[in-house]
């Protein structure tokens, strides 16, 4: 089958018969020359404005308890395993809410407090409880919090204080999980996504690209990521980071990466699909074309343990496209 035949049959099947496509077809998409690259982006993008409109969401991260983890996830150098030059440190309420009010003033409407653990013990319970009432008393944005591993009833607990969406990535395909991280089981972060969704709050589950995965493991986890059912996925592209195991392994290219959120965005039609770590050292001078490509939201500013760009340069990028800077949330 033709490229073009591709395409003409993806268009019609999410735009027109309003049908998710199958993961063969994903597949075949994904085999897609380089040259076609721009051409399934452009699809994406009127899938995008067909099913999320124009609005962009903006999202800042703030680490409260940064290094010092005990898991060995290879992309990561927050892991107390691997000799990286990321050393411990706790923020206190004041410093967490101090960075809320400061991500106010930048047209954000969530703000996500992360926590390098792998889950939350009573004492990170107690100040993540806290600070989710301050933070919205004070600024009235919508809080999350990527805190690890839950229990059912941590879930239950972070949802009667109010929190807004919680992040768990499943990171990498359940078949190539092995290959990131030992300490810890796929099946137990496809298990706390699933809590968070029983405890009503959104839930934000994304992948990283890059890790040494292949296109049909990419594939794979576009399918486990449909079956948790996430309302946001963040789009990461590794950033190989000192010390780590993953130190040495290549970028992915420009429009490679492109091409990926442009199959993020026909396999999750409905998500919000939202640019995150990597991005400036992966896409560079294309970000703005990821923006036309199928992504509805950003993280602005800094990310854990990496450097983000100036968020004037990306509140100027969306104005210059046209996207209006609003929620995205079901839940206000």
């Amino acid at each position: 089958m033709s490229s073009q035949q591709l395409l003409e049959d993806a268009s019609r099947a999410l735009l027109d018969e309003s049908r998710d496509l199958t993961l063969d077809e994903l597949h075949r998409l994904a085999s897609l020359p380089e040259e076609e690259v721009p051409s399934l982006a452009a699809l994406a993008h009127s899938v995008r404005l067909a099913r999320r409109g124009t609005t962009v969401e903006l999202e800042t991260i703030l680490s409260a308890k940064t290094g010092g983890c005990p898991e060995d996830c290879s992309f990561c150098a927050q892991s107390s395993r691997f000799n990286s030059p990321v050393r411990p440190a706790v923020l206190d309420l004041d410093q967490i809410v101090r960075a809320a009010e400061e991500s106010a003033e930048l047209g954000v409407s969530e703000f996500c407090i992360v926590a390098a653990v792998r889950g939350p013990d009573r004492r990170l319970m107690d100040l993540l409880v806290k600070a989710i009432t301050l933070v919205r008393g004070a600024t009235g944005l919508n809080v999350a919090i990527s805190a690890g591993i839950l229990t059912r009833e941590q879930a239950f607990e972070l949802a009667d204080a109010g929190l807004h969406r919680y992040n768990h990535n499943l990171e990498a395909a359940r078949s190539y999980f092995p290959h990131v991280a030992t300490t810890h089981s796929w099946e137990e972060r496809r298990d706390t996504c699933l809590l968070v969704r029983e405890a009503g709050m959104e839930l934000c589950c994304g992948a990283i690209i890059g890790l040494g995965e292949n296109r049909a493991q990419r594939i794979e986890l576009l399918g486990d990521l449909r079956e948790v059912a996430p309302d946001e996925v963040p789009i990461n592209f590794l950033n190989p980071r000192p010390g780590t195991p993953l130190a040495g392994r290549p970028l992915v290219g420009a429009l490679e990466a492109i091409r990926w959120i442009a199959l993020f965005r026909l396999a999750l039609p409905e998500v919000i699909l939202r640019y995150a770590g990597g991005r400036e050292v992966t896409l560079r001078d294309l970000q703005a074309m990821g923006m036309a490509s199928g992504i509805n939201a950003l993280i602005v500013g800094n990310y854990l343990t990496t450097l983000g760009r100036d968020p004037r340069q990306d509140l100027k990028m969306v104005e210059d496209l046209r996207m209006p800077i609003g929620s995205l949330s079901k839940v206000l």
